[in-house]
C-alpha cells in the first residue's frame, strides 16, 4: 500500500494537522517539527497525491487559449471544442476563456501574450504563427513560469512545454504516398493550396509532401504554393485561377483549411473528374466532397482530443507533475468515402 499522512503523523511523532501545513508550506510548525516530518516523507517514501490535494482544495485552473479569428471550418471546430470544455469546466476545476486574434498575424499574437503575462494565468494554449518574435514571447512566458501548450501548430525552438497536434511532416509524406499511389505512375503538375508559409504546420506538412514526391514519383512537379491564407474565397480565386492556366495539373493537395473555396474551384470544373484530390481536416464539407468524388482522401486530426491533451497538460505543468506521451499524441486519421465515421 502506498505511504498515507496518517504514516508520516506516526513516524514523525506528530498530528496530522502538522503534517498538513508541512505538505502545504503553512506557517506555524516549528523548524525541528518541520525537519522531522520531511525526514518520515522521505523514510518512508511518501509521494503527495497532488491533483487529489488540489481536489480537496477546491483549487480551480485559470486558463487562456489563443486561437486564429478565421473563416474555416477546421479553427470552427477548434473553436467549438474549446467551448465544449468551457462546458465541462465545473468537473474539470477549469476557467477556461478564448482570445481570437487575427489569422498569421504575429504581431497580434505577440501583444496577447504580452497582456496575458501581466495576467498570469496557470496555463496558456495557443495556435502559434512562426516567428522569432513570437518564440521570444513564449519563452518570456515560460521563465515566468506559466506553461506554454501550442495547438495545431507549433514553435520549434521555444521553451514551449507540448506541442498537442499531429507528426505535420508525416502527415505531408502520407497525403503525397496517397496521391502518387492514386495516380498510378501519371505525368504532370500537382497544385498546391496552402494557407501560409507563415506557420510551422504547414511548412512541414509541404517538406513532406515534397520530399516524397521528389524521390518516389519523380513523374510529378510540385507548382509554387498558392497561399490563401485559409480564406475560402480567396482559396477559391487561386484554385480556380490555377485550374485556368495550367493544363498539366493531374493532382492537388491542399495542406490548409481553405477546402471550401477549393472545392467551389473543383466543382466548377464537373465535366473534369480526372484531377486527384487529397486534403486535410474531415468537416462537413470535406465529408460531402469525399461522398460525391470531388476529393479522394482526407488527412484528419481530431480537434477535441488536443483541446483535451492541452488542458491535461496545462493542469500537470501547473502541478509539477509528469505528462504521460502516450495519452497525449495525436493519432493522423485517414478517411475515404469508403471508411468515412
Amino acid at each position: 500500500m502506498r505511504p498515507t499522512v496518517h504514516d508520516i503523523a506516526a513516524a514523525a511523532g506528530v498530528s496530522l494537522a502538522t503534517v498538513d501545513r508541512v505538505l502545504n508550506q503553512r506557517p506555524g510548525v516549528r523548524h525541528v517539527t518541520r525537519e522531522k516530518v520531511e525526514n518520515a516523507i522521505r523514510e518512508i517514501g511518501y509521494v503527495r497525491d497532488v491533483a487529489a490535494a488540489n481536489l480537496a482544495k477546491g483549487r480551480t485552473y485559470p486558463f487562456v487559449f489563443i486561437l486564429p479569428a478565421s473563416d474555416n471550418s477546421f479553427m470552427h471546430g477548434l473553436n467549438a471544442e474549446v467551448r465544449a470544455a468551457v462546458a465541462r469546466a465545473p468537473v474539470d476545476r477549469t476557467e477556461i476563456r478564448t482570445i481570437e486574434i487575427p489569422a498569421f498575424d504575429p504581431d497580434a499574437l505577440v501583444a496577447a501574450l504580452e497582456m496575458l503575462g501581466e495576467e498570469r494565468p496557470s496555463g496558456i494554449a495557443l495556435v502559434a504563427t512562426d516567428a522569432p518574435e513570437v518564440r521570444e514571447a513564449v519563452d518570456k512566458l515560460v521563465e515566468n513560469g506559466i506553461p506554454v501548450v501550442t495547438l495545431v501548430s507549433d514553435l520549434t525552438g521555444s521553451r514551449r512545454h507540448h506541442y498537442a497536434g499531429v507528426d505535420n511532416i508525416a502527415a505531408g509524406r502520407t497525403a503525397a504516398r496517397l496521391l502518387g499511389r492514386f495516380l498510378g505512375g501519371a505525368e504532370g503538375d500537382v497544385a498546391v493550396l496552402a494557407g501560409s508559409m507563415l506557420v510551422r504546420d504547414h511548412r512541414e506538412r509541404l517538406e513532406g509532401f515534397a520530399a516524397v514526391i521528389a524521390r518516389e514519383f519523380p513523374s510529378l512537379s510540385i507548382l509554387p504554393v498558392l497561399e490563401g491564407r485559409d480564406d475560402p474565397e480567396m482559396a477559391y480565386m487561386l484554385v480556380a485561377d490555377a485550374l485556368s492556366k495550367k493544363g498539366g495539373i493531374v493532382g492537388v493537395y491542399s495542406l490548409g483549411a481553405g477546402n471550401r473555396g477549393l472545392i467551389k474551384a473543383l466543382k466548377a470544373r464537373a465535366a473534369d473528374r480526372s484531377l486527384t484530390v487529397v486534403a486535410h481536416e474531415l468537416t462537413a464539407h470535406t465529408r460531402a466532397a469525399l461522398i460525391d468524388g470531388t476529393i479522394d482522401a482526407i488527412l484528419n486530426q481530431d480537434a477535441g482530443h488536443e483541446v483535451r491533451s492541452a488542458i491535461r497538460v496545462l493542469k500537470a505543468k501547473a502541478d509539477g507533475l509528469a505528462v504521460i506521451d502516450g495519452q497525449e499524441r495525436i493519432r493522423l486519421d485517414i478517411f475515404l468515402k469508403d471508411n468515412l465515421p
